[in-house]
C-alpha cells in the first residue's frame, strides 16, 4: 500500500506564501531603508562634527598662545566635547571600516580640508577622535557620542503589533481568496451524494468564479436530467423484461415435459432475472436513511441467507455493541454482494467456500474485513475488480455473473460514507476491509 502523502489545504498554503510575502516585503524595505539612509545620515553627522571643528578652531585661533591651555580646560568641563593638543608621537586607527564612515569621512575632508584626520582611536583611547589644524598647530577633538548609520529598531510591542497585523492581514485575504474554493467544494461533495440541486452564486464580482460557477450549475441540471431520463429508462427496461421472463417462465412449467430441461430453462430464466436485478441495484438512486444500525444484527442477519454448508461457511465475530452509520437495506445489500462473490470464486476446487469477518472500532470508524481462503487474485488486477463489469479470471468461467457485484459494494459504501479496500491474504485468499461510519 502506498503511503498517505500529508498535504496542507488551500487556505493554509495561501496563508503561508502570504505571510511569507509580507515579511519579505518587510524585510526588503527595512533593508533598502537602511541602505538609503546611509548617505543623509553620513552628511549629517559630517555637518554637526564639522561645525563643531569650526567653533572649535575660531576658538583657539582667536587667543593668545599662552591662553590656549585655558580655553581647552574650559571646553573639557563645559562642553560635550574634548580638545587636545596633538603630539607628532600620537598614534591612531583611521575611522573608515563602514561605507558611512567612509563617506562621512569624504564629506569631513570637503569642509574642512584635505589635511583633516578622522580616527576611532587616539593612542589607545577610543572614540571619534578629528585632526584639524590652526594655523601651525595641530589639535584632536573627540565627540562625546558617535554617530550611527543604523535605523532605530522597533521595540519588542511595536515587532508583536506587526507581526499580529501580518498574520491576521494573510488569514483575511486568504479566507477571501479561497471563500468560493471552498463553496465549490462543498458543492460538489453534495453533487456526488446525489444532491443535484446545488447551485452556486452566478453574480459574484470575479468574473473567473461566476464563469466557474455558471459551467457547476449547468452541469448540475444536465446531471439531474440526466438522473431522471435514467431511473425512469432503467424502470421501464426492468418491467418490459421481466414480464415476458415470467410468461416465458410459465410456459415452460406447463409446455415443457422433459423435468431437467424444465429445470435447466427455469435456472436460465433465474439467473437472467438476478442479472437485471443487479443491474438495477447499480443504477439506484442515491437516496438513503442513515441511521445508526448493531453491525453484529445486520452481518447475522445477511449470512443466514448463506447457510448452505456446502458451498459456504461464515463465521463472524462482531462485538454486539459496535454500531455503524448506514442505511439498513444497502448495508445488508453490501454484505450479500460480498458473500455471493466468496460463494462463487472463494473456495478451493469441490470445497465449500469458508468466509471469516471480523469487525473492530478504529477511531470514528469501522472496520469490517471479511476473508475467504481461495486462490485470491492476481495482483496486478486487484484495481480492476470495483470497475463495472470486469471479471478475473476465475470468474469469467462462470456463465452467472453479471461483473456487477464488487462495483455495487463500493458504490453502495461511497454513499454511506464509507471505502472498500481489496487484497491479496498472504497464505492464501481475499480480504475485504469495508470500513464504515462508525455511531456515537
Amino acid at each position: 500500500m502506498s503511503r498517505r502523502r500529508i498535504g496542507l489545504s488551500v487556505f493554509w498554503r495561501t496563508f503561508a506564501w502570504l505571510t511569507l510575502l509580507l515579511a519579505s516585503v518587510g524585510l526588503v524595505w527595512q533593508l533598502s531603508f537602511r541602505h538609503l539612509e546611509v548617505e543623509p545620515r553620513a552628511l549629517q553627522a559630517a555637518a554637526q562634527l564639522g561645525d563643531l571643528v569650526m567653533l572649535s578652531r575660531a576658538a583657539l585661533s582667536d587667543v593668545e598662545p599662552i591662553q590656549r591651555l585655558m580655553v581647552l580646560k574650559s571646553l573639557e568641563e563645559h562642553a560635550t566635547l574634548h580638545v587636545q593638543v596633538a603630539e607628532p608621537r600620537d598614534f591612531w586607527e583611521a575611522y573608515d571600516q563602514t561605507p558611512f564612515a567612509q563617506r562621512m569621512n569624504a564629506a569631513l575632508a570637503q569642509r574642512l580640508g584635505r589635511d583633516t584626520v578622522v580616527a576611532r582611536s587616539v593612542n589607545g583611547s577610543q572614540g571619534l577622535w578629528v585632526r584639524f589644524y590652526t594655523g601651525r598647530d595641530a589639535y584632536w577633538l573627540r565627540a562625546l557620542n558617535e554617530p550611527t548609520a543604523q535605523v532605530p529598531t522597533p521595540r519588542g510591542g511595536w515587532l508583536l503589533l506587526l507581526l499580529g497585523a501580518t498574520l491576521l492581514a494573510s488569514a483575511v485575504v486568504a479566507g477571501l481568496i479561497n471563500r468560493p474554493l471552498i463553496e465549490l467544494s462543498v458543492a460538489a461533495n453534495r453533487l456526488r451524494e446525489g444532491e443535484y440541486d446545488s447551485q452556486l452564486n452566478e453574480h459574484t464580482l470575479t468574473s473567473e468564479i461566476r464563469d466557474v460557477n455558471r459551467g457547476f450549475n449547468r452541469m448540475a441540471r444536465v446531471m439531474a436530467k440526466l438522473e431522471q431520463d435514467r431511473s425512469v429508462m432503467l424502470a421501464g427496461i426492468s418491467h418490459d423484461l421481466r414480464t415476458p421472463l415470467a410468461r416465458l417462465r410459465l410456459e415452460a412449467e406447463m409446455s415443457v415435459e422433459d423435468e431437467m430441461a424444465r429445470n435447466a430453462m427455469a435456472q436460465d430464466i433465474d439467473q437472467l432475472d438476478a442479472i437485471i436485478s443487479k443491474f438495477m441495484d447499480y443504477a439506484r438512486p442515491g437516496d438513503l436513511e442513515h441511521q445508526a444500525l448493531s453491525l453484529a444484527e445486520v452481518v447475522e442477519r445477511e449470512a443466514q441467507m448463506f447457510r448452505n454448508p456446502e458451498q459456504i461457511r461464515i463465521r463472524h465475530h462482531v462485538p454486539a455493541t459496535l454500531q455503524v452509520m448506514g442505511d439498513a437495506t444497502e448495508l445488508g445489500r453490501v454484505l450479500q454482494n460480498v458473500f455471493e462473490n466468496a460463494r462463487r470464486y472463494g473456495h478451493a476446487p469441490n470445497e465449500p467456500a469458508r468466509v471469516e469477518v471480523i469487525g473492530q472500532a478504529l477511531g470514528n470508524e469501522v472496520e469490517l474485513t471479511l476473508r475467504d481462503h481461495g486462490p485470491g487474485v492476481p495482483h496486478e488486477v486487484l484495481s480492476e475488480l470495483t470497475k463495472p463489469f470486469f471479471r478475473g479470471d476465475a470468474a469469467r468461467t462462470a456463465a452467472t455473473g453479471s461483473g456487477l457485484g464488487l462495483a455495487i459494494v463500493e458504490k453502495a459504501l461511497q454513499r454511506m460514507g464509507g471505502s472498500l479496500e481489496i487484497a491479496n491474504a498472504r497464505d492464501g485468499g481475499l480480504i475485504m476491509r469495508l470500513r464504515l461510519q462508525r455511531a456515537v
